[in-house]
């Protein structure tokens, strides 16, 4: 894990996970998926491994609960900063996975127009998870989850029916 000045705003969090990957659309797609970040929450969600159930439980203007068939996802403090070339969305989670862990993160996805299409940043930070299989979960789970989420993106905004 590493300290990293988010955006040069003098606040310092510990990475977990810094990967990205680079998306074939542009970035006006990228600014309308977010447009309803419930629903599209929920759409990359069912492109992660092992989820066979994914359900939009509740959507407010910076919120949106997620129930899988491995827990709820409690995402809030949304925010989204759109510019001419760039789409960054942040946000905290709360996944209780079960009655076994319950992990807390910050999520930064940074979506910045390239010449070939999208690259897309994700920097998850501040990850906490108690107990035993927190402790596991934490320790060796960062390469494998990130790599799920750019992968899921990245299947998300390169769909045919895109």
């Amino acid at each position: 894990m590493t300290r990293l000045d988010v955006h040069g705003k003098g606040v310092t969090v510990i990475v977990w996970f810094d990967g990205e990957n680079e998306v074939d659309c542009d970035i006006g797609q990228v600014e309308r998926a977010f447009a309803d970040h419930g629903e599209h929450f929920v759409e990359v969600t069912r492109l992660m491994p092992g989820m066979t159930s994914v359900e939009l439980v509740e959507h407010g203007p910076d919120s949106a609960v997620i129930r899988t068939n491995e827990g709820l996802m409690k995402r809030t403090n949304i925010s989204k900063r759109i510019g001419a070339d760039t789409v960054v969305v942040e946000f905290d989670e709360e996944y209780e996975a079960g009655s076994s862990v319950t992990a807390t993160s910050h999520f930064s996805h940074e979506f910045t127009a390239i010449d070939a299409g999208v690259r897309h940043r994700l920097v998850m930070s501040d990850v906490e998870a108690p107990g035993l299989l927190g402790f596991f979960y934490q320790r060796f789970g960062s390469s494998k989850m990130g790599n799920a989420f750019l992968t899921a993106y990245k299947a998300y905004f390169e769909r045919p029916d895109e």
